[in-house]
């Protein structure tokens, strides 16, 4: 019989396209192209070499003219909030936030109005519900997310991925957060970054990633603004603290 540690490895390429976030640029994937019954705790492993799922789909970008694309994470335990960022926590200290594992139909509504409101020229829009499922649901491991609530209003919903809950490498893995547009100014993105680190403290975990910082793409600048975190490139963890001169 076949266990965990060894079973093989298999991955694929896909063809180049035209990139979401660099205009001038083309995309190309490495794409884990195995499906068994480890595929949680392989991507347990893949996420800490720069991977990143998207629905079922295990991938790290793999562009042959371009490396802007780098993986970021916050190490928990050394997070120390922004004086902005201790501000929004102050106040935003009137919502609350769930973290729970059921996807609830008031989801979709306000991952509709979101898209459309505010990302209607990015690459989501068009917003339909396959698509929402098929980039949110996975039948290999179980979507969590993070509701927050001004009192009984769902306001935002941040979704979130347990990685090796059951170890003591345990991580939260941001995967996407959508809100109601009404709530622009509270900074909600942001703040639904820093109640995924509280969570994660709260569990014992010590990683929340973040995904891709992308070089050149301002969309994603505030991936960096998350102090200490650190960047993978070059085949490991590299820190940079308020004192790091900060990677471009």
């Amino acid at each position: 019989m076949e266990t965990k540690r060894d079973y093989a490895l298999k991955f694929g390429i896909t063809q180049s396209f035209s990139c979401s976030y660099l205009p001038d640029e083309q995309e190309q994937l490495l794409v884990y192209a195995e499906n068994n019954d480890f595929q949680a705790w392989r991507y347990s492993q893949l996420i800490q070499a720069g991977f990143r799922r998207s629905g079922e789909q295990i991938y790290r970008p793999h562009c042959p003219a371009c490396n802007a694309c780098k993986s970021v994470r916050i190490p928990v335990d050394s997070f120390m909030p922004s004086r902005s960022q201790k501000r929004l926590l102050k106040s935003n200290k009137g919502f609350r936030v769930d973290l729970v594992e059921t996807t609830k139909d008031t989801y979709y509504p306000l991952y509709e109005r979101y898209i459309t409101e505010r990302h209607a020229d990015g690459s989501m829009y068009p917003p339909s519900k396959t698509q929402f499922d098929n980039f949110v649901l996975c039948d290999w491991m179980t979507t969590h997310y993070l509701e927050a609530y001004d009192g009984d209003k769902l306001i935002g919903v941040a979704v979130t991925d347990i990685i090796n809950a059951n170890q003591h490498m345990g991580a939260l893995s941001a995967l996407y957060t959508f809100f109601d547009p009404d709530y622009s100014s509270a900074s909600l993105g942001t703040w639904m970054i820093l109640m995924q680190i509280e969570q994660a403290k709260r569990l014992g975990y010590q990683h929340v990633y973040l995904g891709y910082y992308v070089d050149g793409c301002q969309k994603m600048s505030y991936k960096h603004k998350f102090l200490p975190f650190e960047q993978f490139s070059d085949n490991e963890w590299h820190l940079f603290s308020k004192n790091s001169k900060i990677p471009t």
